[in-house]
């Protein structure tokens, strides 16, 4: 497929989504999401792909946030529409069932805040500035902003920025758990790229099962997601690759995956 307001490039294993509206700061309008939901169809679709990277076109901007020119004519149900579809599709992103390496080149505000949050993890650049600035447009978070930003970094870190609509800092971000790493600016999408070849390298199952315990678990008492640990850990044992990987390290040699 083409798309108008996101490249998408294949890089061996590794898919490269860029958000490519970086006149306005990369804001995810309507068109943008709706694109967004196709493209991780196709990277979710696509075998050959085990890692995604997802960063935004220009310097300024990782994504600003939604289309305030949008947001000002919703009414109570299309508002409540809005959320419920970006929720959704942001939702798919987080349950890929492939890591999501959100490479963090600027601003993050709002809707692109939230964006990065349903990443499996995040890395920005020294100049990157994330915020959740809705109340002061008379709103709240309706990308999951209130839920996901409070079981990353805390009740009291997430309230602090939701309830200021205060822009932090990438070093800021790093240091309540927001971003789990900041690098040079001109370092981003290598470290990006480095971090993703590493997870492209070993099983791919045995990643998926990872993403699966961590997100399904995440909520669950800890004894439930134990079990669950247990059942997916079985589930590995019975794989090629697991049987590949230990006769690899025995042999004393890289290990060749299948991917069954």
């Amino acid at each position: 497929m083409t798309y108008e307001n996101i490249l998408l490039e294949i890089r061996d294993s590794i898919a490269v989504i860029t958000l490519n509206r970086p006149k306005v700061l990369n804001a995810l309008n309507r068109a943008t999401l709706a694109e967004l939901d196709a493209v991780l169809d196709e990277v979710a679709a696509n075998e050959a792909v085990r890692v995604a990277l997802l960063t935004g076109a220009g310097e300024k901007a990782f994504a600003a946030g939604a289309d305030i020119q949008e947001l000002a004519v919703l009414s109570a149900l299309e508002g409540q529409q809005l959320a419920a579809r970006g929720q959704r599709i942001f939702a798919k992103l987080e349950t890929l069932g492939k890591p999501v390496i959100a490479c963090i080149n600027g601003f993050a505000l709002g809707g692109g805040c939230e964006l990065a949050l349903a990443a499996s993890f995040r890395i920005a650049s020294e100049t990157a500035r994330l915020g959740q600035p809705e109340v002061k447009l008379g709103l709240i978070p309706g990308y999951g902003g209130t839920q996901r930003l409070p079981r990353l970094v805390g009740k009291g870190a997430a309230l602090k920025l939701i309830l200021t609509g205060e822009m932090i800092s990438a070093a800021a971000a790093f240091g309540i758990g927001l971003v789990d790493e900041v690098v040079p600016a001109a370092d981003l999408l290598a470290r990006g790229m480095e971090l993703a070849q590493a997870i492209a390298h070993v099983a791919p199952i045995a990643v998926q099962q990872c993403l699966t315990a961590v997100h399904a678990g995440y909520d669950l008492p800890l004894d439930e997601a134990l079990a669950l640990e247990a059942s997916l850990f079985g589930l590995c044992c019975a794989t090629a690759d697991k049987a590949e990987g230990t006769r690899a390290f025995l042999e004393k040699r890289p290990a060749e995956w299948s991917g069954k």
